[in-house]
């Protein structure tokens, strides 16, 4: 798989093309964006390798609406309205860019209305 953007833009224009594709559901496109490597931390669970995330984000299809954006060296940090389908949940994203694409992303936020839908 090519990696030409991840070398060619800012972290803050990695995470923000990473949020493009998925919400237009180019998923190639997103794949692009981060690292073979890559590792998601979430309140309900992880993921090693960026295929097995991708594989979860074909199928989960979120929407993202970032409200703010905040870059630090090679860290990007996003406030963002994450729409699940039944439910939007209010959620902080902080990913961590590397040279090869976007290493990690953690994200934390309040689980309940997630939870009272399943």
């Amino acid at each position: 798989m090519e990696k030409q953007q991840s070398t060619l833009v800012s972290p803050a224009e990695a995470v923000q093309g990473f949020l493009q594709a998925l919400n237009e559901d180019d998923f190639d496109t997103a794949r692009q964006y981060l690292a073979d490597d890559f590792t998601f931390v979430g309140v309900l669970g992880t993921r090693n390798g960026a295929e097995v995330y991708m594989q979860d984000m074909k199928k989960m299809k979120f929407k993202y609406q970032v409200k703010k954006l905040f870059v630090q060296d090679q860290d990007v940090s996003v406030f963002y309205d994450i729409n699940m389908g039944e439910v939007v949940i209010f959620a902080a994203g902080w990913y961590k860019v590397g040279k090869d694409g976007i290493k990690s992303l953690n994200v934390i936020f309040d689980p309940r209305p997630v939870l009272a839908k399943s």
